[in-house]
Order: C-alpha cells, then structure tokens, then sequence
C-alpha cells in the first residue's frame, strides 16, 4: 500500500514536471504560428463562458488556465505512475510515458473535449494544432515516464 503512495506521488511530481515541458512545446508551437489559442486557453475561456464569469478579468483566465493544465498534468501523472509499475509491455518507463501520453491524447482531443464543445476534434480543427498538440503530449510522456523511472 505504501509503495502504491509512493508510485502516486512520484507520478503526480512527473505529471508536473511534464506539464511544464508540454508547456513549452506548445509555446513553441504559438511562435510558429501553428498552435493558435492553447486549448488550455481555450477550455478555460469556454469554462467562465459557461458559469457566466467570462467578464472577469484576464488575471482570472490566466490562473484557469495555468490550474486547470497543470492539475490535469498531476492527475493523469498519478494515475500513470502505478500502472506503469504493472505494465506488461518489456520496454522503458518513458516508452509506457509516450504510449500512455497518446492515449490521453487521444481520449481528451479526440473524446471529452469535443463532446463538451471546447475545441473540434483533430480533423476539423486548425492545421497544425493537432500535430502540435500530439508532439507535446510525447514531450509530457517521456518526461513524466523519465521522472517516474529516476524515483
């Protein structure tokens, strides 16, 4: 039971330090011109949309969105972390990071975003945003899979 703790909270420290490295992907991907808004923007902006608290100020949306991603990040790293002790497939944690990363990809971008509305799911969605949006979840997987294998 200990151990299990332990793997939960060395995935949430992973899903952390991922977050902030999936972060700077997606940066880089703005810069370029092929990210557009951040989805955590985007969801965050649609969120007060929804609960009427739009006219707030950006300060308020800037901290939805930086809490929102990053609580995100933490919980799927915990639940990453135990799983990834039981994997069955015989190679590296940050392998189980990158196949486990595109799964949640896939579940959120192509599942539970575009049913609640917040973006358009991959193929309908501006060019370059999808590809942006796998590439840092890779990015989010290998560190999270990097950072769980060291603890």
């Amino acid at each position: 039971m200990q151990r299990d703790a332990r793997a939960v909270l060395d995935g949430a420290l992973g899903g952390a330090v991922g977050t902030l490295a999936m972060s700077a992907v997606m940066a880089a991907g703005a810069k370029l011109g092929l990210l557009g808004t951040a989805p955590p923007e985007v969801i965050a902006a649609k969120v007060l949309d929804a609960i009427g608290q739009r006219e707030h100020a950006e300060a308020t949306q800037d901290a939805l969105t930086v809490l929102g991603h990053l609580g995100f990040g933490v919980a799927i790293g915990a639940l990453f972390a135990p799983l990834e002790r039981r994997a069955l497939l015989p190679c590296g944690s940050a392998t189980h990071g990158v196949l486990y990363a595109t799964l949640v990809w896939a579940v959120s971008y192509k599942g539970w975003v575009p049913a609640l509305g917040l973006l358009p799911p991959p193929e309908r969605d501006r060019p370059g945003r999808p590809a942006t949006m796998l590439v840092a979840h890779w990015v989010f997987g290998l560190t999270l899979g990097a950072v769980v294998a060291r603890r």
